[in-house]
């Protein structure tokens, strides 16, 4: 992308003195009339870029503004090679590493930007998933319709969407698009998605509601629960909820009210911790935690 060259070539200009048109074309694997439109594009935003002529010529950044200014820090440019290490997670390796390489032109740099920040955003299905966010890049960009089979709570579906954009939200990844089945925008997760392919039928691309881009919106915490947690699960209550969420009763309990979006979730979240957790209300939700408690007592009776 133009943007990655720029941002590479401003941050090696920012580091050496003077380079060629011919290093750059070489380094970004572009032609030189590329690299001058990109000088151009720089010097249009701002930087001052002097272009040398003959022997020992080159291109750099005028002297003082180098001294007085810099576009990244040390911290900003740190940060950047945090996000680009978090996507390379799920992206293909070879690609973030040439990114990485274009971005720190010198080992020097490398060892003073020794990143504390570890972001993994795959997952143990890293593989399908690396392939999945690929493909669907591919379709995003060319603007070409998906295919797929989805499983959710009420059994398997199969989908056409218009793909818009891919989101790292509540944990995990969705594509979200215009379903052409339900023929509104949705939001689907990808690990449930399968036999995922690109079809050959192009798009033209809607304008997308400011209430639809907004994903919180999709999932809207209706639903309220009071519970009883023994202080035993103390800590999943704080990571599910944060510190505060709980009201300590005087038998040494913690009583907490909570709102929550999927019940089949929350049902699975219940029984997940046991004899720790007792649910005062809604009565129907304390009878239906009830009702699959005894059937899973049945089964291994």
């Amino acid at each position: 992308m133009k943007i990655d060259r720029l941002l590479g070539i401003l941050t090696i200009l920012l580091q050496d003195d003077r380079v060629t048109s011919t290093f750059l074309a070489r380094r970004f694997e572009v032609t030189r009339r590329t690299i001058n439109r990109d000088i151009d594009a720089l010097c249009m935003a701002g930087i001052p870029v002097v272009t040398h002529q003959g022997g020992g010529g080159g291109i750099s950044i005028a002297e003082g503004y180098k001294l007085d200014k810099s576009i990244l820090t040390t911290e900003e440019l740190s940060g950047i090679i945090a996000a680009l290490k978090g996507i390379g997670s799920v992206s293909e390796k070879t690609q973030i590493e040439q990114t990485l390489e274009k971005l720190i032109p010198n080992s020097e740099a490398m060892v003073s930007l020794v990143e504390p920040i570890i972001i993994d955003l795959a997952s143990h299905q890293k593989g399908s998933l690396t392939e999945k966010i690929t493909l669907l890049k591919q379709a995003i960009q060319k603007k070409n319709l998906i295919e797929f089979d989805y499983f959710y709570e009420k059994g398997e579906t199969h989908r056409t969407i218009e793909p818009y954009f891919i989101a790292f939200k509540w944990t995990s990844w969705y594509v979200f698009g215009f379903c052409l089945d339900r023929e509104d925008f949705r939001t689907f997760k990808l690990p449930r998605i399968c036999n995922l392919h690109i079809s050959d039928t192009e798009f033209s691309p809607r304008a997308i509601p400011a209430e639809k881009r907004d994903l919180d919106a999709h999932f809207t915490d209706r639903e309220k629960i009071v519970a009883v947690f023994d202080k035993s699960v103390k800590y999943q209550l704080i990571e599910n909820y944060g510190e505060y969420c709980y009201k300590e009763t005087e038998d040494g309990k913690l009583q907490v009210e909570i709102r929550y979006t999927n019940r089949e979730y929350m049902i699975s979240w219940l029984l997940g911790l046991g004899d720790k957790v007792k649910i005062i209300e809604p009565i129907d939700l304390a009878n239906e935690v009830k009702r699959i408690a005894q059937n899973i007592f049945k089964l291994y009776k």
